[in-house]
């Protein structure tokens, strides 16, 4: 007879023993016959364990609560109450039937949160979000989508995970009943007239002949405007949009409007979609703030209105088969108003995987850190730090024992490192941070510091990146990074850029450990001509000092071109690109006309890098310049 039977055979046993002497004998029994066979290569398993059963998971439904799928009712009361019903229970899941499900920002709650990238005080003054489903302080939450379909109306921001900790999304979709993106199709152009047919989910009316577009409880005030032409390239198009504007304009049918003026038909060619919002991002697609271990997977974004995904202070993200594009059939392009994912100062694992991009208003995927400014020093231990752009403000980044850079920002180097004793508000844009020790002497009113423990490690793979105008995947932190086995198709811009920068942005920070491998890059960068660098390594050193960035390698990699220029980097030591092969192509957009090949640069431009080790790259067709 075994140890495991033995001890069953007590439990089980007629003998007159009480419950707690049974344990005790259990108990005695492992640990004679555990020491006896203990080796250093096993692991000892405590014996509470062995009678233990699995953590028992409760399934929420949210039709028990009052959500009716498909019924075209305001659902978001009855999720709420749902999600309330969660928080009472250990391992909740919250169970989605199939359906369609509305969510309306008359029931939607209406929290403050200062989101990093999003607005300034003049674009945005107030930061009180409409949240479609908000979920707090819970632990070990898994949804379950069944395949659903949430519809939400207005603006609003469609999820927030806030100081959860374990958060799984799966088997869902997400859309807008009305986008706040407005698009219409060319039909016909001449010299003087052009004729668009209106997407259906675009609403608009003509106001003593003044074009408006307006949704559920909005009217836009601005206009930012893309055109999305016949091969799916994203170009600029405010300029061509301000001239319909300028234009005479009727409705000769519903759906269809005229615009009467003058015009360089070749600008907007029969087929190309414009694609129009107003640009202030008062929302958000999504909110991971202050919270860790979250999976998404299969999840489908088919619009997000503001930045996107964003995480922020947040730690270890997977991103698994999310797909940020339109829904199919629906006709429309633009699936996001500006980013697809957003990660700002978040620390241990950033996994996006298989996942999709298709039809952005910006990159694909942002990865970064924030740099704050000094302004003040009002002890020997003490700095005022301040946020420096307008647009991200009004969240915590420092907190006791986070490790710190002192940066110069006109040549981005290190100079020194310190520990965070306490950190607390003076403003929305000014902290006050303690340090362990007195701050270095060096140190000067403007210089920016950057949280180098909030900066977490990177792999993007299998993913499919296209329909943007700007970059796919933008890379700055200090931790490995690994991109790998991804298809960029007609990005705008670089499909990869590594910045860094403490006087713009104030995006961090410095790349250690990079890796570019086994993708495929295909007709990227038109909007770049002609430097249109498939990779940018651009760290904004305006003086040229200590490098930047490190150890950044890129190999196996196919690029596809319609210019020889595939890498330009500046500022970094240990750079290595080998065994990749470069195939140029004829020029795609045919509606734009072709490059002039006088300004055609080089493959490679390196600027102020060393250890670079360039070697067994294969050309096909066009320059090898370098």
């Amino acid at each position: 007879m075994n140890w495991q039977s033995f001890v069953t055979n007590i439990f089980h046993s007629g003998f007159p023993i009480f419950p707690a002497m049974k344990h005790l004998i259990a108990f005695v029994v492992i640990l004679l016959i555990t020491a006896r066979t203990f080796t250093p290569a096993r692991t000892i398993v405590h014996p509470a364990l062995l009678f233990a059963e699995a953590p028992p998971q409760t399934e929420v439904l949210v039709t028990r609560f009052g959500a009716e799928p498909d019924s075209r009712k305001d659902a978001t009361a009855a999720f709420h109450r749902a999600i309330d019903a969660c928080k009472r229970l250990t391992n909740p899941v919250l169970v989605i039937p199939h359906g369609r499900y509305d969510l309306y920002p008359d029931s939607a709650v209406k929290k403050t949160y200062f989101i990093s990238n999003t607005s300034s005080e003049t674009e945005c003054p107030s930061k009180v979000k409409t949240i479609g489903l908000l979920f707090e302080d819970i632990r070990n939450l898994r949804i379950e989508g069944d395949g659903s379909l949430l519809v939400f109306h207005g603006k609003m921001t469609t999820i927030v995970v806030d100081h959860c900790d374990g958060f799984t999304l799966r088997n869902l979709a997400e859309d807008f009943a009305r986008p706040t993106m407005s698009e219409f199709t060319i039909t016909r152009a001449s010299d003087t007239a052009i004729d668009v047919r209106v997407h259906p989910d675009s609403w608009h009316r003509l106001d003593s002949g003044r074009l408006t577009w307006y949704g559920e409880g909005w009217i836009a005030q601005d206009h930012f405007c893309i055109r999305v032409d016949t091969t799916h390239a994203f170009v600029y198009a405010n300029d061509e949009y301000n001239s319909l504007l300028r234009s005479v304009i009727t409705e000769p049918a519903p759906g269809m409007l005229h615009f009467s003026g003058t015009y360089d038909r070749s600008r907007f060619p029969a087929g190309s979609v414009f694609t129009v919002r107003d640009p202030v991002r008062d929302e958000v697609g999504a909110f991971l703030v202050d919270s860790k271990n979250i999976r998404w997977e299969n999840v489908s974004m088919h619009y997000m209105h503001g930045l996107g995904i964003v995480a922020q202070c947040s730690e270890n993200i997977s991103m698994d088969k999310v797909r940020i594009e339109p829904a199919p059939g629906s006709g429309r392009m633009i699936a996001s108003f500006a980013d697809g994912m957003h990660f700002s100062c978040c620390k241990g694992r950033v996994s996006v995987d298989s996942c999709r991009f298709d039809g952005l208003h910006d990159d694909a995927v942002n990865v970064h850190g924030v740099h704050l400014r000094i302004i003040g020093k009002p002890s020997v231990n003490q700095l005022i730090l301040r946020f420096m752009h307008p647009q991200t403000y009004g969240f915590m980044v420092y907190h006791p024992g986070d490790s710190v850079a002192f940066v110069q920002p006109n040549t981005l180097s290190i100079y020194r490192y310190a520990v965070v004793k306490t950190a607390g508000w003076m403003s929305p844009r000014e902290i006050l941070v303690t340090f362990t020790r007195p701050v270095p002497g060096e140190v000067r009113l403007t210089d920016v510091i950057e949280n180098i423990t909030w900066t977490p490690r990177v792999s993007i793979r299998h993913c499919d990146v296209t329909g943007t105008e700007t970059r796919g995947f933008l890379i700055t932190t200090r931790r490995k990074a690994v991109i790998e086995y991804n298809t960029f198709s007609r990005l705008g811009m670089s499909a990869i850029l590594v910045a860094d920068d403490g006087l713009s942005w104030f995006e961090s920070g410095q790349v250690h450990d990079l890796t570019i491998r086994h993708n495929l890059f295909s007709e990227c960068g038109h909007n770049l001509l002609p430097a249109n660098y498939v990779i940018t390594i651009a760290p904004e050193n305006h003086q040229l000092s200590r490098p930047v960035h490190s150890n950044i390698r890129i190999t196996g990699n196919r690029f596809i071109c319609y210019t020889p220029a595939v890498l330009t980097a500046r500022s970094v030591d240990g750079l290595v690109f080998s065994g990749n092969s470069i195939t140029q192509v004829p020029w795609f957009q045919t509606d734009r006309g072709i490059p002039d090949a006088s300004k055609t640069v080089g493959a490679i431009a390196l600027t102020a890098c060393h250890h670079v080790n360039i070697k067994n790259n294969r050309f096909v067709g066009g320059s090898s310049r370098q």
